[in-house]
């Protein structure tokens, strides 16, 4: 019953024999082997057009980095309140954008709203040395509040981020389990919505450790291949991250694999939305679930194995819980197994 994180699970068999092939045998360095380029071309297929590609070892390293490429002195970033960047990095965006700022906008269940979007965005119209000046839009596909944007609100984000002719970037650390919830293409969840770079992430749904930054106008790539190199992400044996995406999109494995972990939290979300002793915090379409609970409950769960996460309350609703209630996060992943499901229904 391991619900704390998808980051808990293992590695699919079929990504770590493809490491295990990768491990014998001779290779170019620093992402010029064979592999690599054969991988990096694919990215073009899946995006349906010429994109730039990076690999990296983090989706700390893949947000931070995005950002870096298109910082500016005295730079400002809208994000939401909850997003990775601004709650969950330890200020690397920060750092390795030398400094720039992070400024959070209000939205519900983790999503930016776009009327606060454009509040927060006109404060900065009459320009200022001492306030800075915008430099992008990053957010978040599965949001942190395990929502997703719609194609629609992507959308409207994109044209903001243009009007004011700021780059739009997408934190895709559960981008999979977005993208088969809406049932469409990637290319119709970014750049066809205004998405100009996008965190790819592949660690949360199978892989070891495998990261990467899209740039949709490989023009706007020029400078990452110095700030990967100066900030220690390029990795003299790439070809293991990109040993981990060929078994990852072989076959439509990173969609299959989504599927399964969407699945799982949906029957956890049935069975606690026909609980009489925990209900849903609010509703979700990803793999993350949010569930009121019984303190008692919750920690007689933990004490037969249950793992997961008490959550805090979010800025919109600071008292969702009651005083012997908990809010918990559950995380389901490719190898999340419907009897672990039940089990931890069951206790509940």
């Amino acid at each position: 019953m391991f619900f704390a994180s998808d980051n808990w699970a293992g590695a699919h068999p079929l990504i770590a024999e493809s490491l295990a092939r990768e491990a014998s045998g001779y290779a170019s360095a620093y992402g010029t082997s064979d592999l690599d380029r054969r991988i990096e071309a694919q990215f073009n297929e899946i995006f349906e057009r010429e994109v730039a590609v990076f690999f990296v070892g983090t989706g700390t390293a893949a947000n931070s980095l995005a950002l870096a490429s298109v910082a500016r002195a005295g730079g400002v970033t809208f994000c939401h309140f909850d997003a990775h960047v601004n709650a969950d990095e330890g200020g690397a965006p920060e750092y390795l954008t030398h400094a720039s700022r992070l400024y959070p906008v209000e939205g519900e269940n983790g999503k930016l709203d776009p009327a606060a979007l454009k509040t927060a965005a006109s404060r900065f119209d009459v320009p200022s040395v001492h306030q800075g000046r915008p430099m992008a839009v990053t957010m978040t596909q599965a949001t942190e509040a395990g929502t997703i944007y719609t194609l629609d609100e992507i959308a409207e984000i994109g044209i903001i981020a243009r009007s004011r002719r700021l780059p739009l970037h997408m934190d895709g650390a559960r981008f999979a389990n977005a993208l088969v919830a809406l049932d469409c293409t990637p290319a119709e969840m970014t750049w066809k919505r205004g998405v100009d770079i996008l965190s790819f992430g592949a660690t949360k749904n199978g892989c070891w450790c495998a990261e990467a930054i899209v740039f949709f106008n490989p023009d706007m790539a020029e400078e990452m291949p110095y700030i990967r190199k100066r900030s220690a992400q390029l990795f003299s044996k790439t070809r293991f991250v990109s040993a981990q995406l060929e078994a990852y999109l072989k076959d439509n494995l990173w969609l299959d694999l989504a599927r399964h972990a969407n699945a799982m939290a949906e029957r956890l979300r049935l069975g606690l939305a026909a609980s009489n002793r925990a209900r849903l915090a609010w509703e979700t379409q990803s793999n993350e679930v949010f569930a009121v609970v019984p303190r008692e409950r919750a920690r007689a769960a933990e004490a037969k194995g249950a793992k997961f996460y008490e959550w805090l309350a979010p800025r919109e609703n600071p008292h969702l819980a009651g005083e012997d209630e908990m809010l918990i996060r559950l995380v389901t992943s490719f190898a999340s197994t419907s009897e672990d499901v039940d089990r931890f229904l069951e206790l509940l």
